[in-house]
């Protein structure tokens, strides 16, 4: 069955978040103080947060340097996925991929379908791994961080998922949670 074993431990990860934009600032980035808020609540650490540029150089310099901390298991990015000529995260993630994860789109599209219906076929949401960091990469928006947090990645990023979470997938935790 699947669901959250409240028997089993729950193993906590150090969880960066990224926006992606050319508007927001630290005082207007409401859909990065979602994630960083439900993922806090959720009993993970937040292990870093920026803001940066609708540029695929930005957003690759900062990736790049949260991928090669051993300290940051999970990347949750908000913002640069949709259609608009300066919409250009999967550009700049999509190479940084050792694999893409092709199922998080599709569970994406049918969560955010119960909420924005057709709407949500504007968005380029996507994960994949880069190393041993895993890459969430969310629409911009406030409801579109809620629908992949609440979805999906609450469970997923839970140690206690059964049968089975990413959190095994993280080379510390691949003898505890297997």
């Amino acid at each position: 069955m699947s669901g959250i074993d409240e028997s089993a431990v729950f193993h906590p990860l150090n969880i960066a978040v990224l926006t992606v934009s050319d508007t927001r600032d630290e005082a207007t980035d409401t859909s990065g103080d979602l994630l960083a808020g439900r993922l806090v609540e959720a009993g993970h650490y937040l292990a870093g947060r920026a803001i940066v540029k609708d540029e695929i150089a930005d957003i690759g310099d900062q990736l790049e340097a949260w991928i090669s901390d051993p300290e940051i298991d999970v990347i949750l990015s908000t913002g640069g996925t949709g259609f608009s000529p300066r919409d250009v995260t999967p550009e700049a993630v999509r190479p940084l991929f050792l694999r893409e994860m092709d199922g998080f789109s599709v569970l994406f599209h049918q969560v955010s379908q119960k909420t924005v219906g057709v709407a949500t076929l504007q968005s380029r949401a996507f994960a994949g791994q880069s190393w041993d960091t895993f890459i969430f990469c969310l629409p911009g928006s406030t409801g579109a961080c809620r629908d992949g947090w609440d979805g999906i990645l609450a469970l997923e990023l839970d140690s206690r998922h059964k049968p089975c979470s990413l959190a095994g997938m993280i080379p510390r935790l691949r003898d505890v949670c297997a």
